[in-house]
């Protein structure tokens, strides 16, 4: 594999996403085969910010492979309740380690980690931008119980706005023919305007409605959402939000019977316990998917990787980014990096922020 960090889904090529999707469903059908195929090999996972999922699926992949595993959980638990920056606890870990999985709040940070990692980095969710292997979990789940990932109706219900899965999986499934997306949300929390953008740019369409149920019987696909509390400003806000969506039993009638319900987990109350029963709901299905999605990329990112720092970047503009949420706001030597998007807008290559000069 080519690419060395994945940042983003789509840092893959389409070969070589269908390469990692079908050495899954290889693992998945023959898990012996690969029990020594990261013997002597180190993950480590960092993780600024609370996981059950994805933390224990890294670990738990890494394991299976024959690998080992470093890192922490609770950022108070290491250096950095010292002050310690996030360049140089990713140059000391890159020392260590074969492969870093990191999760941050902050938006950005897996691309400002990878300027100063000697080995390969994965974001495994930073902020409301983006969570690539999640998005593996998802298109890994598609091509096991759809046989495809072009050509569908998708319905994303729920939080979409701060939603990084959404996002991810917006971004990989817009680069495929024919996907037409139905955004469920309420005003407050419509999908941001880069994500709209990339579907407008693609071969892909989409349509904003405010209504799940209307939205049922078109979907080949439900993507649930819940509505996150840590994303929003005060509880007085989340609370307006929040039970708006809800799929039900009842909801479900006018569903196709090949529709397929997947959700990133954890659920709150935006899908009824009693649709677990129904034979179209694999969101549980979809986490054990995501671990052989996780491996299998695991041994294609270290197939190839040689420890090697990155050349320094410098500055491509005097301006800051203006999100508060991006990982410039807080470690503040990070260069000053964008990309233009024609006339005065400048685009942020850490959190996709825009901002005029």
């Amino acid at each position: 594999m080519k690419t060395k960090n994945v940042l983003d889904l789509t840092d893959l090529t389409h070969k070589e996403l269908m390469e990692v999707i079908k050495l899954a469903d290889d693992i998945r059908r023959c898990p012996s085969d690969y029990a020594g195929a990261c013997k002597g090999k180190i993950l480590a996972t960092l993780f600024y910010e609370p996981s059950t999922r994805t933390q224990m699926s890294f670990q738990t992949a890494m394991l299976r492979l024959g690998g080992t595993i470093i890192g922490f959980d609770n950022p108070q638990n290491s250096s950095v309740a010292k002050g310690e920056s996030l360049k140089d606890t990713i140059t000391v870990v890159g020392g260590y380690t074969d492969i870093i999985a990191i999760r941050n709040p902050m938006e950005g940070t897996a691309a400002a980690a990878a300027m100063y990692s000697p080995v390969p980095i994965v974001n495994a969710g930073d902020g409301g931008h983006l969570h690539p292997t999640q998005t593996l979990t998802d298109v890994v789940t598609l091509h096991n119980e759809m046989g495809r990932l072009e050509g569908l109706t998708i319905g994303l219900c729920g939080d979409l706005k701060n939603g990084r899965t959404v996002h991810s999986l917006i971004k990989t499934l817009s680069t495929f023919k024919g996907n037409k997306f139905i955004l469920i949300s309420t005003p407050e929390l419509t999908i941001p305007q880069y994500i709209k953008d990339i579907i407008n740019a693609s071969e892909c369409s989409y349509e904003e409605i405010p209504s799940l149920a209307k939205a049922m019987p078109e979907l080949d696909v439900l993507y649930m959402t819940r509505i996150q509390r840590e994303r929003f400003a005060s509880e007085e806000e989340y609370r307006k939000q929040h039970g708006v969506f809800i799929l039900d039993k009842a909801k479900l009638k006018a569903a196709k019977k090949s529709m397929r319900i997947l959700h990133p987990l954890p659920r709150v109350d935006e899908i009824d316990v009693e649709v677990d029963y129904d034979e179209r709901a694999k969101y549980f299905e979809q986490t054990v998917y995501g671990m052989y999605g996780r491996m299998a990329l695991i041994i294609k990112l270290l197939e190839t990787s040689q420890k090697e720092f990155p050349s320094r970047v410098m500055s491509t503009h005097p301006f800051r980014c203006n999100n508060p949420r991006c990982i410039t706001s807080t470690e503040k030597y990070l260069p000053n990096v964008f990309r233009e998007a024609g006339g005065d807008m400048l685009i942020c290559k850490y959190c996709d922020g825009r901002r005029l000069i």
